[in-house]
């Protein structure tokens, strides 16, 4: 069987398919915060973990400045679009983003030696109780909404979350192809 060719890409476009998940997942993410389960839930809680999972797949197929790469574009685009849905969950989710997001990072990077789940399940549960702790406070306190128990809810969530993204992880890493890996970005 013949390896699989693929035609010369630039740097950029390894990095174009991450960052259109990642905007898309910000702008998902705070269109569905506003969308209450129960007074425990929002509907965010289930889309949100997938900027960890788009962040540490970045990271693992390329390196950490990949990553911050699609970071900082993917908040850009993500953010500017959504305050066109609502101002101030922007402003709360850019904010708790950007600091999660490079937790994230960070942390995965110190942990890329060890068993290949440790890294992303950690520094999703890091960037998530950090990400949770700052976005609720910002966006909804002085609201008279429930946003503590959101906040409990949406954490317990990406918890669940984190774990269950774990097989969709290794399987995207597994099959990525072996000579797209070594480019750099």
């Amino acid at each position: 069987m013949q390896p699989v060719s693929f035609p010369k890409i630039t740097p950029f476009w390894f990095l174009f398919i991450p960052i259109i998940a990642m905007s898309l997942v910000i702008v998902a993410s705070n269109e569905l915060v506003n969308r209450p389960i129960n007074d425990w839930l929002t509907w965010g809680a289930f889309s949100y973990p997938l900027s960890f999972l788009v962040t540490d797949i970045t990271n693992r197929l390329f390196n950490a400045r990949a990553a911050r790469k699609v970071v900082y574009v993917g908040f850009a685009i993500g953010v500017a679009l959504s305050l066109l849905v609502n101002v101030r969950i922007a402003i709360a989710s850019g904010s708790a983003f950007l600091i999660a997001q490079l937790l994230d990072i960070y942390v995965f990077n110190k942990l890329r030696g060890l068993t290949w789940w440790k890294a992303p399940l950690t520094s999703s549960i890091m960037g998530s109780a950090i990400d949770t702790a700052l976005f609720f406070t910002i966006a909804f306190i002085h609201t008279g909404l429930p946003w503590v128990t959101w906040a409990l809810g949406d954490f317990g969530a990406k918890l669940f979350m984190a774990a269950s993204l774990l097989p969709v992880f290794k399987v995207l890493v597994n099959y990525y192809p072996a000579s797209l890996k070594k480019v750099k970005t």
